[in-house]
């Protein structure tokens, strides 16, 4: 037996630790702890419930947009028109109550319906036409941007709006509707899409079809995966969240306003990609995804809470999107 120990200790050398390997699977929530003990230290109130809940609610809407984000980067795609779709959600829905005066399943309903159109249309020229899903979606924000103005006439769409004919809006926004955009139900939509696409993507076979398109598209087409398929699947729910993210919004605010989700969406892409390194993922995935929109609302929050000018907040937004980047496609590489 003493004779085969060097064997065996040979067969099985002892693992070195790897400090790449180690900041790449933690490297995300490691920061989010140095960033929560830096801005604590700095202003005690950073760390109190209230500013907690701030946090989370800022986030919510980021994070359900980049949640279709996420799906679209399964498939190896990538749709840049989410924040416009997300726009022209916003001033459907408040039109329906303000202008027709309809009720809320009619108001939500016609968003969703309008935002589906425009994936269902990128979907189509990406898979039908085989332009690439980033030049097209880029095209595709432009124009659902362009639709989004004109039909609101370049107006914020509120309650009791001066009409061009001169008379004032009659609708009214249903007051369970407004509930949608506040403290708990915001944070708690946010956590069901969350684990909703977290369930589909891991544990079912649609959410792995997904992934392994994604790894290598012409391998999952002679396996008999339907890539075209899946593909349309994931433009179409890319759209379905940045309609509800543009939904939620709306009854935040109460008001469509001009170009409303377009500022969300870099905040939805750096979140997307940030998500990749979380815990070794190497893939574009819901939980991560929800961490990277954490790490950017701890940022704005503590640096507006340090008296940061908001101008400088891009940069900050900027710089932490392009590390992620680096990390995630150097560990490719």
């Amino acid at each position: 037996m003493s004779e085969l120990n060097p064997v065996i200790q040979q067969a099985a050398p002892k693992k070195r630790f790897d400090l790449f390997q180690f900041f790449y699977k933690y490297g995300t929530i490691l920061t989010i702890f140095v960033l929560i003990l830096v801005f604590a230290l700095s202003n005690p109130s950073f760390i109190q419930a209230n500013n907690i809940i701030n946090i989370l609610r800022s986030i919510s809407i980021v994070t359900i947009i980049a949640i279709g984000i996420t799906i679209s980067l399964a498939v190896n795609g990538f749709d840049l028109s989410v924040g416009s779709v997300a726009s022209l959600s916003n001033a459907i829905v408040i039109s329906m109550f303000v202008w027709f005066s309809q009720n809320t399943i009619v108001a939500i309903f016609s968003a969703i319906v309008a935002c589906l159109l425009v994936g269902a249309l990128n979907s189509f020229i990406i898979v039908k036409v085989k332009v690439p899903d980033m030049l097209i979606t880029l095209a595709t924000m432009f124009i659902v941007q362009g639709i989004a103005l004109t039909y609101t006439k370049g107006a914020t769409v509120s309650q009791n709006m001066v009409m061009p004919d001169g008379t004032f809006a009659t609708g009214v926004i249903s007051p369970f509707f407004s509930n949608l955009g506040q403290v708990p139900w915001i944070i708690i939509i946010m956590v069901i899409v969350v684990v909703v696409v977290h369930v589909f993507l891991t544990y079912t076979k649609h959410g792995r079809y997904m992934y392994v398109i994604g790894g290598n598209s012409e391998a999952a087409r002679l396996s008999g995966i339907p890539v075209n398929k899946y593909k349309v699947i994931a433009y179409l729910l890319s759209a379905l969240f940045a309609a509800i993210g543009g939904i939620v919004l709306a009854s935040r605010v109460m008001t469509a306003e001009i170009n409303a989700g377009s500022p969300y969406l870099m905040d939805s892409v750096a979140a997307a990609f940030i998500g990749f390194s979380v815990l070794g993922a190497g893939k574009p995935n819901a939980f991560g995804t929800f961490v990277g929109a954490v790490l950017i609302g701890i940022l704005q929050n503590g640096l507006v809470m340090m008296s940061v000018p908001y101008y400088a907040m891009d940069i900050v937004k900027g710089t932490v999107l392009a590390f992620a980047l680096a990390l995630t496609y150097y560990k490719q590489k």
